[in-house]
């Protein structure tokens, strides 16, 4: 059974949106490698590779507008034109902005942007000189009428003056083609198909390198020109409708510009032959085949959540075969039972692993787009600065990776913007006048470590805490006892802004903010480092995963949480008398520190008897900072998988997640940023009140939650 045509064209065209983004990207990467050396000839191929793949495929899907447009800029790339190699990177840039907005209408079936500038500047590039002669004098359009026989100029003329539609096409062979008498039969036959042909030239077994055609059709001329291109027989077609009659002596084309419709401009399903590019076919007639295979996002989850599943049912037999052991010691199945587990265990990890790596990409996905992002805010700014990129092949989690783009060009903008000094400014302070921004990815432990470092002039501190006190995010007193660190941390506020003025870079108060708030829906921190004078790094700590965690798990008034076991730096034991109150906050002399504790549960009844009880701190880091968890038992560490719980079941930010135990037991994820974060906002004890009656109205979840908490981890 076949899938419907429209099902087909969708699919087609969902593909065609994914490879069409990644060669527009290509063609960014290359532009900006000719800007920096203008005229190179490998790189300039390299270009006209992406723009004649994207035309083609473009032509394919029926976005004809897409289509003529990367046409024109290949003809202008294939043109031996000296004076143009210099203004070829910056139309390109153009180009591909250009190219993104159609694909954005055409995804959202949206209308497309003005293209006509563009197609001005392709036209300029391509001639330079009749420009430049334009610009002084207009000159009278000079037309060469094709030399048709006297029987084919009667049969033009007379299906002219039958009000048919005839087209003048003029079809430019490829300079490399092997078959030039047979291309003059294949363009012919192609042509057949949409019309009837009234007149070729020239001659059979001729051999030249361009034929002049006279079509009568009533297709589009963008269709025409989309038949006529053939893989390594028609390098460029050019179509225009014929006005007038030939024998008349008048011109015979009236407007050099193809004909343009509304119906035409719209993805026409006439278009239905797949025209293949050259590397298409070179792939195709190679014996070697690309190993990779484009997966839907959704399929890779639900196979996750398939693993996540067969993790809990893990769980419950080593459940199941611990009360077997413990109901039968002296049997020998128990020995059998604990092998099974085990080979099963192994297996189950290495699924898991591979799996994981499936979702896996390199952040060279998401650091390609910052060269030109840094070009063009550069050039805006008026500075000069050199982009540095380490780390790319570093591999994250798909969702995180995507979910990062918005923060790290937020990040990007604002370390130009605001960081790095103009060239005249770092001179006079004895720097290189060029500024350095650099990228760098890296794995630490079971996270992600990325950062943004400029070279610039620093954050100054004073400055931070002078404008937080005017907006009104600190008060006097709250000012005095901030250190630098936390004084820092205020840009990441909402509406927090140093900017002197309103420009279209900086001055609103909205940026660092979105940085912050997305890195606490990714469970990641955001640690700032700056010097006066040297420059300042922001570095983003992330999971690996969303999807499955190593977790500790404990209790607190008997009921069960669980925290990121990568959050934990010890654990340790005290009793209750070596709690001491400063001012709000209850503390911890754990060696030579003073450890801020944070109460999970109610506080002691005052009195002696339980000054010499026993519990349990768990010492947790939250950037640069250590804060102690009171909590009333340790249950042990456990593998999980994050569940997701909607807002109806659960509506407080303090839990990020749930998960199901061998047993059936439910665990829910304590989300410790926001801990920290509601800890530090409330002060002391009377936020030890608050998160202690905000988790006890935590409604207990039965265990057989597990059937319906399944969901997409």
């Amino acid at each position: 059974m076949t899938s419907p045509p429209d099902d087909r064209m969708s699919e087609l065209h969902d593909l065609f949106f994914e490879s069409a983004g990644e060669l527009v990207q290509a063609l960014n990467e290359q532009a900006l490698v000719l800007e920096k050396s203008p005229g190179d000839a490998e790189t300039l191929r390299g270009i006209r590779r992406t723009v004649h793949t994207l035309k083609g495929d473009a032509a394919a899907c029926g976005f004809n507008e897409l289509s003529e447009l990367a046409h024109e800029f290949e003809d202008v790339l294939t043109l031996e034109n000296p004076e143009a190699n210099p203004f070829v990177p910056d139309v390109a840039l153009r180009a591909a902005d250009v190219f993104v907005a159609l694909l954005e209408a055409y995804r959202n079936q949206k209308k497309t942007p003005d293209i006509g500038p563009l197609r001005a500047e392709i036209a300029r590039l391509a001639h330079p000189s009749a420009a430049k002669a334009a610009e002084k004098k207009p000159s009278k359009r000079v037309v060469t009428v094709t030399p048709w026989s006297e029987y084919e100029q009667v049969t033009i003329d007379r299906a002219v003056s039958e009000g048919r539609r005839v087209y003048h096409i003029r079809v430019q062979l490829d300079a490399q083609c092997a078959m030039p008498i047979a291309a003059r039969q294949l363009i012919q036959v192609a042509l057949s198909s949409l019309g009837e042909v009234l007149a070729i030239y020239p001659e059979k077994e001729a051999v030249v390198s361009q034929l002049e055609i006279a079509l009568a059709s009533e297709k589009s001329a963008e269709v025409i020109r989309a038949k006529c291109r053939i893989p390594t027989i028609a390098q460029s077609a050019k179509v225009v409708l014929w006005k007038g009659k030939v024998s008349s002596g008048t011109p015979a084309v009236a407007s050099p510009e193809p004909e343009t419709e509304g119906p035409a401009a719209a993805p026409s399903r006439e278009v239905a032959t797949h025209v293949p590019s050259e590397e298409s076919a070179a792939t195709v007639a190679s014996p070697t085949t690309d190993n990779t295979l484009r997966v839907d996002a959704e399929k890779i989850d639900t196979v996750l959540n398939l693993v996540g599943e067969l993790i809990l049912a893990k769980s419950m037999w080593q459940q199941t075969l611990n009360e077997f052991g413990e109901r039968f010691p002296k049997d020998d199945l128990r020995g059998k039972f604990s092998d099974v587990m085990a080979f099963q265990a192994r297996a189950l990890n290495d699924l898991q692993r591979s799996v994981m790596k499936i979702r896996m990409v390199p952040v060279e996905q998401l650091f390609r787009r910052f060269p030109r992002v840094v070009r063009d805010v550069a050039r805006q700014c008026g500075k000069d600065i050199e982009l540095v990129v380490k780390g790319a092949d570093t591999d994250l989690d798909k969702r995180i990776l995507d979910a990062l783009a918005e923060p790290l060009t937020h990040l990007v903008r604002n370390a130009i913007g605001h960081g790095i000094e103009t060239s005249e400014e770092r001179v006079r302070a004895g720097k290189r006048g060029q500024g350095t921004l650099r990228l760098n990815a890296y794995h630490q432990g079971n996270q992600v470590v990325i950062e943004v470092s400029d070279d610039g002039h620093g954050i100054e501190i004073t400055k931070v805490r002078q404008r937080a006190l005017s907006q009104g995010l600190l008060t006097a007193e709250e000012a005095t006892i901030l250190s630098d660190a936390q004084t820092v941390e205020l840009i990441l506020r909402p509406g927090f802004s140093t900017a002197a003025e309103i420009t279209e870079l900086s001055g609103r108060g909205v940026g660092l903010d979105v940085v912050h708030s997305v890195m606490e829906r990714l469970k990641g921190t955001v640690q700032i480092e700056t010097e006066a004078g040297r420059g300042t790094t922001f570095r983003l700590r992330l999971p690996l995963t969303l999807a499955i965690i190593k977790a500790l798990l404990f209790k607190v008034e008997q009921r069960l949480y669980a925290i990121s076991l990568n959050s934990v730096v010890e654990i340790t034991r005290t009793t209750e008398d070596q709690v001491h109150q400063v001012e709000n906050y209850e503390v911890l002399q754990l060696r030579n520190q003073v450890l801020p504790l944070l109460r999970l549960g109610a506080p002691p009844q005052p009195g002696t008897a339980s000054a010499r009880d026993k519990i349990f701190v768990l010492v947790t880091s939250s950037g640069d900072r250590k804060f102690g968890l009171i909590v009333d038992d340790l249950v042990g560490e456990e593998e999980l998988v994050i569940k997701a719980i909607d807002d109806q079941s659960i509506a407080t930010d303090l839990i990020s997640g749930a998960s199901i135990l061998g047993d059936g037991r439910v665990v829910l994820i304590l989300n410790l940023l926001a801990l920290v974060e509601r800890f530090t906002k409330a002060g002391g004890r009377a936020a030890d009140s608050r998160l202690a009656g905000l988790l006890r109205t935590v409604p207990k979840i039965a265990p057989q939650a597990h059937h319906t908490a399944g969901g997409h981890a």
